[in-house]
């Protein structure tokens, strides 16, 4: 591996502990602990806000230290149903193609730093059965708590096309934002 692939990987490993010890921080010093403190804390961002939730939820794609699902509620709750969706929806259309074109630069080694082994060895078992991975993660992006992340690295690691790719998350991505953002815009 260069040394810029060294870098870079570097420096996406010290973003996840950086984003984990803000989230462990910001927790013990009260701001996520309920609905109210989180909101009061988001009205400090301004007419910011709604792009602070847009680069969480496209960094928690590239950087995967927790799940979509908590972005996508948190969205709904501080922006409502569709300020929330849209705000989850391009934030994580645009994480996953970061996600992709990063696998496409950095191959093997970075999805290894991102995942565990295991997880990377399954899917490329389950998948070299089936000539058709464009329908299946089309299908994917459709259910919840899928690991689309994964899928993203992983479709770069194969080098699907690009523009095959990118119709796949804009046309398969909003729905179960979506039905995130309408259930827990219910609250």
């Amino acid at each position: 591996m260069t040394e810029w692939k060294n870098r870079v990987i570097s420096i996406m490993v010290i973003t996840m502990i950086v984003i984990i010890g803000l989230f462990v921080k910001f927790y013990f010093n009260g701001k996520f602990d309920s609905v109210e403190t989180l909101q009061e804390y988001m009205k400090t961002f301004g007419v910011f806000a709604p792009m602070v939730l847009i680069g969480f939820q496209a960094l928690q794609v590239v950087v995967p230290v927790m799940p979509g699902l908590i972005g996508c509620a948190a969205g709904a709750i501080l922006f409502g149903t569709m300020g929330g969706f849209w705000c989850n929806y391009i934030g994580i259309c645009a994480g996953s193609i970061v996600a992709y074109f990063l696998a496409r630069k950095f191959g093997t080694d970075i999805v290894l730093t991102m995942f565990p082994r295991e997880q990377y060895d399954k899917w490329c078992r389950i998948l070299k059965k089936g000539k058709y991975f464009g329908i299946f993660l089309f299908v994917a992006t459709l259910l919840p708590l899928f690991p689309d992340d994964f899928l993203c690295y992983f479709s770069g690691l194969i080098r699907m096309n690009s523009r095959k790719f990118f119709w796949i998350i804009i046309l398969g991505k909003p729905w179960c934002i979506l039905a995130y953002c309408i259930a827990f815009g219910l609250f």
